[in-house]
C-alpha cells in the first residue's frame, strides 16, 4: 500500500486510458491472454458480436500503445498472429483485481455473467493454475 505521504499521479494514464476504456479492449487482451497467441478470425469467433472494423481497429490502438504484439508470418495464404507484450500481461493481471472487487460489490445481487457477454468465452479470465492444469492434462498419456 501507498505510504501516507506518497502521491500518486494519473498522467502515466495518458494514451493508455483512451484505449482501454474503449468497450472490447480489455477483452481483446484477455482473450489473447487465455490463448497466448491467436489470429484475427479466431478472435472474431470468441468475441461473438464484434465488427471486422471495429477489431481491426481495437487491435490497431492497442498495438500503438505496446499492449500487443502483431507477428506476420512469409506464408501463402498470409498468417498474422496477436499475443500479449510485457505490458499487456500486466496490464491484464491488473484488471482482475478489479473485476474481484465488482463482483464482490455485487455480492448475491448477480451470480450469473450478464447477458450481454453470457454468449462469449472471451469475458471469462483463465489464471495460471488453469492453464497450466490444461497444459499438462494436454500433455498426459
Amino acid at each position: 500500500m501507498q505510504g501516507k505521504n506518497e502521491v500518486v499521479c494519473y498522467c502515466p494514464l495518458e494514451g493508455v486510458i483512451d484505449v482501454i476504456s474503449k468497450k472490447w479492449a480489455l477483452l481483446i487482451i484477455n482473450v489473447i491472454g487465455n490463448y497466448g497467441s491467436l489470429r484475427f478470425n479466431r478472435l472474431m469467433e470468441e468475441l461473438n458480436g464484434i465488427s471486422p472494423k471495429t477489431l481491426a481497429d481495437t487491435l490497431k490502438q492497442l498495438q500503438s500503445e505496446k499492449l500487443l504484439n502483431r507477428e506476420s508470418f512469409a506464408e501463402i495464404p498470409p498468417r498474422v498472429e496477436y499475443s500479449l507484450t510485457e505490458d499487456g500481461q500486466g496490464l491484464r493481471e491488473a484488471v482482475v483485481p478489479i473485476l474481484r472487487w465488482a463482483a464482490m460489490r455485487q455480492g448475491s445481487r448477480n451470480k450469473k455473467c450478464c447477458q450481454v457477454y453470457r454468449k462469449m468465452p472471451a469475458h471469462r479470465i483463465r489464471d495460471k493454475v488453469t492453464q497450466e492444469n490444461t497444459k499438462s492434462a494436454a500433455v498426459a498419456p
